[in-house]
């Protein structure tokens, strides 16, 4: 397998495609106002949601493999460039882990609809993006200790600055988003006119959530440059019970 680097680039189109095709089904369907509403409000209702929990599954598998897949090229270089700091072994490892956490986020969002399980899909979008700005950083940290090896000055910058984008976001997000439902009076959040109370707050609160959602994939994509000098072997198979009998 040598054309790796196609998996950032199809986990980037996946979600972009996810998120505007469910958006138009949702406008076209009646089920939401045209005006920014939230990613997972497009996706609540019946055919929308179906499309949104089989593509989200599938790009959160993806994106899964990609960051297992940036993983092992870190273990890979410091294998070969023995002079690394022996931390980047460290920060590979939790940003193994907050990644995987970020993918069973981004799953949970898909298949637990707010309207339905909204416990359990706020818990998979704090997990999704709380999880996922972390392991943006960890991973603009490890390029900058990668660099010369592998990588570039620039990239790193612009994951820092990314990874800042992204917090700057949560955050936004997260405050406007408590404020605006506190003050919502309306009937139907899915459809949240300016007479419905918090409206601006709505509006800032849903500007942030596709923005960072937008960031979110244009970082999984910068690794494709990387994932260009990368080669994958099949796995390999033992048969135990043929190893027993020989």
């Amino acid at each position: 397998m040598s054309k790796v680097y196609l998996l950032p680039v199809a986990t980037f189109l996946i979600f972009q495609v996810t998120f505007l095709g469910t958006y138009i089904v949702a406008v076209l369907e009646g089920h939401v106002v045209p005006t920014i509403p939230y990613i997972s409000d497009a996706a609540t209702y019946s055919p929308e949601s179906c499309i949104f929990a089989q593509l989200i599954n599938i790009g959160s598998v993806l994106l899964g493999i990609t960051i297992y897949v940036r993983y092992r090229h870190v273990l890979q270089l410091f294998e070969h460039h023995p002079d690394l700091d022996s931390t980047v072994l460290r920060h590979n490892r939790v940003a193994l882990w907050f990644g995987l956490i970020s993918c069973l986020g981004i799953s949970i969002v898909g298949n637990f609809q707010e309207t339905n399980v909204r416990i359990v899909h706020f818990i998979g979008a704090f997990c999704c993006f709380g999880c996922g700005t972390l392991y943006f950083w960890m991973q603009a940290l490890i390029t900058y200790i990668l660099y010369p090896m592998a990588g570039t000055r620039i990239f790193a910058h612009i994951r820092l600055g990314m990874s800042v984008a992204c917090t700057i976001l949560f955050i936004m997000l997260a405050v406007t988003g408590i404020m605006s439902h506190i003050l919502f009076n309306g009937q139907n959040p899915r459809k949240w006119y300016p007479s419905d109370g918090g409206w601006y707050y709505h509006v800032v609160s849903s500007i942030s959530e596709w923005i960072m959602a937008t960031v979110f994939s244009f970082y999984i994509l910068s690794f494709t440059p990387e994932f260009r000098d990368i080669s994958l072997d099949h796995p390999q198979i033992s048969l135990l019970s043929y190893a027993l009998m020989v």
